[in-house]
Formats: C-alpha cells, sequence, structure tokens
C-alpha cells in the first residue's frame, strides 16, 4: 500500500504562496518578495551568448563553472574580506537550495536547528524534511536576533542555527556586535551557524557583516544568491560557501538533487557579479525611499511600525482582522503566523514595487484599519 514520507507530511505549502496564488489579477501584491527591478544588461547579454554560442547546451561540472566561482569568491574577498577559494563554491539552484543542501548535510534525524521566530519560512520547513526538530528562537521588539537567546536555546542535540541579516520578514540589520556573537556562539559550542546572507546588499541603516569574518573555526555556512542582488529572482542562480570538509559534503547532496544549477543563468551571474555594480547603488536607494514612504504611510494609519534597516520588507503590529480586510480590499499582505507563532500579530509587507501602486495600497490599507478597529 502506497503511503506518503513523515517529513513530508511534517510540512503544509507555504504561507507566502497561498496568500500569493488566492490573489486577484487586479490585487495590489504586497506579499511576494520580488524586486521590480529588470535583471542587468550584461548579465541577460551574457546568457544570450553563451546560448548563441551553444555554451550552455550541457551540463557545468556539479560546482559550477569556474569562471563563475572565482567570481564569487572575488566578490567575498572584495566584500567581507574572507580568504575564499573558488573551489570552496558550490553554484545553486537559487539560494532555497542553498539553505536545502547546507541543512541536509549537516543535520541528523531528531537534531534541533535553532531559527529566528519570525523567520524565513523555508529554515523550518527544510529543517523537517532533514528529519530535524525546529527551535523557535523569538526576535527582540526591534525584530533582530538576539545572540543570547540562541546560546540559551542550545542544547546537546542542537546541530546548527540560522542566522538572517538583513532579514525576512522583517527586514532587521543586526548590528555587527551581534554577528560576531554569532561567530563566538558557533566556535565555543561547537556547533554550525547557517548565515542566509541574500539580501546581503539592501541595507539602509547600519552594515552588512557576515559571521564568518569574526569565526575562528569553520563553523559557519554561507548562502547567497543573485536573486536579490541583482533583482535575477527567474534564474534561480545561488550559491553557499564554507570550508573544503564541509563543502565536499554538500556536494554530494547537490550532484544527487541537481547535477549543476542552470548553465545559461550561471553565464548570467558570473557577468552580474563581475560587471558593472552601478544597478546596486540605484536599488538600494530607490527601497530606501519606498521604506520610508511605507514606514511613514502605516504610522498615520495607526500602525505600530519597527522601522526595517534593510531588505524590502516591513512588519507592523496588526490589529486582528486586519490582514482579511486588506486581502479582501484588494491589498495582499501575509500574517505573520505564516512565519512562525511569534509572526502573530504582526504583517508582512513586501515594498518591491511601484510607488504609485504603494501609495493605493496605503490608503486602502487605512480603510481595513478602519473597519476593523
Amino acid at each position: 500500500m502506497t503511503h506518503f514520507s513523515d517529513r513530508v507530511e511534517r510540512i503544509s505549502i507555504s504561507g507566502i504562496r497561498k496568500v500569493f496564488e488566492a490573489a486577484g489579477e487586479d490585487a495590489i501584491n504586497l506579499g511576494l518578495g520580488q524586486p521590480d527591478f529588470p535583471a542587468p544588461d550584461h548579465a541577460r547579454r551574457a546568457a544570450i551568448e553563451a546560448i548563441e554560442a551553444g555554451e550552455a547546451d550541457g551540463y557545468t561540472g556539479n560546482k559550477g563553472l569556474p569562471s563563475l566561482r572565482e567570481a564569487i569568491a572575488e566578490k567575498h574577498r572584495r566584500d567581507q574580506g574572507v580568504d575564499l577559494d573558488s573551489d570552496d563554491v558550490i553554484a545553486t539552484a537559487g539560494g532555497s537550495e542553498a539553505l536545502h543542501i547546507a541543512i541536509e548535510a549537516h543535520v541528523n534525524e531528531g537534531d534541533e536547528v535553532i531559527i529566528p521566530d519570525p523567520g524565513f519560512v523555508s529554515y523550518d520547513a527544510l529543517t523537517k524534511l532533514a528529519g530535524g526538530e525546529p527551535v523557535p528562537v523569538p526576535l527582540r521588539d526591534d525584530l533582530t536576533l538576539d545572540p543570547a537567546a540562541v546560546e540559551d536555546a542550545i542544547t546537546d542535540d542542537t546541530a546548527a542555527f540560522v542566522v538572517n541579516s538583513p532579514g525576512n520578514p522583517t527586514g532587521a540589520v543586526s548590528p555587527p556586535d551581534d554577528i560576531a556573537e554569532f561567530a563566538r556562539i558557533a566556535d565555543e559550542h561547537d556547533v554550525l551557524c547557517i548565515s542566509d546572507e541574500v539580501y546581503e546588499y539592501t541595507v539602509f541603516e547600519g552594515e552588512h557583516r557576515s559571521p564568518i569574518e569574526f569565526a575562528e573555526t569553520d563553523n559557519v555556512v554561507v548562502v547567497n544568491s543573485a536573486s536579490k542582488l541583482f533583482s535575477m529572482t527567474g534564474w534561480r542562480l545561488g550559491w553557499v560557501y564554507g570550508s573544503t570538509r564541509r563543502v565536499e559534503r554538500m556536494l554530494r547532496v547537490h550532484q544527487y538533487v541537481q547535477a549543476c544549477a542552470s548553465a545559461p543563468a550561471q553565464f548570467a551571474a558570473e557577468a552580474a557579479l563581475s560587471g558593472p555594480q552601478d544597478r546596486i547603488e540605484e536599488m538600494t536607494e530607490t527601497f530606501r525611499e519606498r521604506r520610508d514612504l511605507v514606514v511613514e504611510g502605516l504610522e498615520d494609519i495607526g500602525l505600530t511600525v519597527p522601522s526595517p534597516g534593510g531588505a524590502f520588507y516591513v512588519m507592523p503590529e496588526v490589529p486582528e482582522g486586519f490582514v482579511d480586510e486588506c486581502i479582501d480590499r484588494g491589498v495582499i499582505i501575509v500574517p505573520g503566523e505564516a512565519f512562525g507563532e511569534h509572526g502573530r500579530g504582526y504583517a508582512r509587507l513586501s515594498y518591491a514595487t511601484d510607488t504609485e501602486s504603494l501609495r493605493e495600497a496605503i490608503e486602502i490599507m487605512g480603510e481595513a484599519y478602519d473597519a476593523v478597529v
């Protein structure tokens, strides 16, 4: 008799996708975290040229094109100052696969993985798919992850903890002292820190720092992606890096579930990483302006809004019924509990859309707020 695995029965369709797919055609969709900028022209051209030259028809090496991996390594040498060998990089099918192989390679049945709550939906689900047990840790009032709370949650069964700064769904940016503490915790407790850095370039206040900059052991693995850095979500090109022994284990998972990342996307990402970087500053400044518009608008409505220091999300505290009222009126936002139990009473809004739509959405959300209070 056929049956389904216990692992898959432990998870369900993402709350983000449920809201997104239920949206009407005319809805203003603030539910999906996707930049509304086009991918860089030079990245697109690189893929087209590779396709036309017949260079993208076959498999690449499991880890990815050597030239792409060198471009990734150079990016992290430049931005984080890490001594990264390109052999210790795996190109993946987006940051999502990078997270999957990092967790799959390090988590045994029954192992605990400490995750931020509220936090990105994949952390909980991927831990369960690996047979592990998610251990949610509530965030501070400013929606940053407290290193002391992470350290207090560590037990003999802890295999890893996840750090995400700038954060999804919160937009919070962890201060450098906290990032250094996460590295210390990984070193002293001999547990893995998985650092999800896919929003690295979108920082308005503070600065992005990586735990790998501070670590004295190899107990940090870094996940990143072209998706949010270069507005290339549909290209599905991410990467993961760490020590040689950790990369070798993650590669064992990657080669069976994926073989290699898409070849055209690899050529595009290499060009994005090594070509002109002016798009980054343009995107960041635009998102900063939208952040200010949305935070001010939500506060004028009467909501309490922790001001996000990065990414392109804001997570206000909302009254009961607010999310449903917004959706009924054609503005799609995501209930906070989709990101964990401690997200209850909040909602996530993405401001990765045009200013005119944001202004209209704020007006409608004001009407929704008046209807439920």
